[in-house]
């Protein structure tokens, strides 16, 4: 479980840094912003790749997660990097995101929340 929360704590860092690039934007401020873009498409993939990694125990431990679709949009962000749809992004930024991070500091440790 001690290399579980590791990856957790990344999650939860690189989705709080995602709403931190993304504060004060409307989807048409941030489509035009290729650093904001590259940004949170930068912490999405370190998102889906330590959500990958996490343990199959603690995945089903904490089934609320949507553990394959966050890996699965990692893929598409690395494999079909040519092909984001950044309104897709907007969408997980409004509407995941937060749920993500809710989810995640019921599990991160207090100590590293503030990482």
């Amino acid at each position: 479980m001690r290399h579980d929360q590791v990856l957790l704590l990344d999650m939860l860092l690189a989705a709080r840094d995602i709403r931190e690039f993304t504060a004060g934007l409307s989807e048409e401020a941030f489509r035009a912003n290729r650093m904001a873009q590259s940004a949170v498409i930068r912490e999405f993939q370190v998102i889906g790749e330590a959500a990958r990694q996490v343990s199959v125990e603690t995945q089903e431990e904490y089934s609320t997660i949507a553990w394959r679709q966050i890996s699965g949009m990692r893929n598409r962000m690395i494999h079909e990097y040519f092909d984001v749809r950044l309104d897709v992004v907007w969408d997980a930024i409004q509407n995941d995101i937060p749920d993500l991070i809710q989810a995640l500091e019921k599990i991160v440790p207090p100590d590293n929340h503030d990482s």
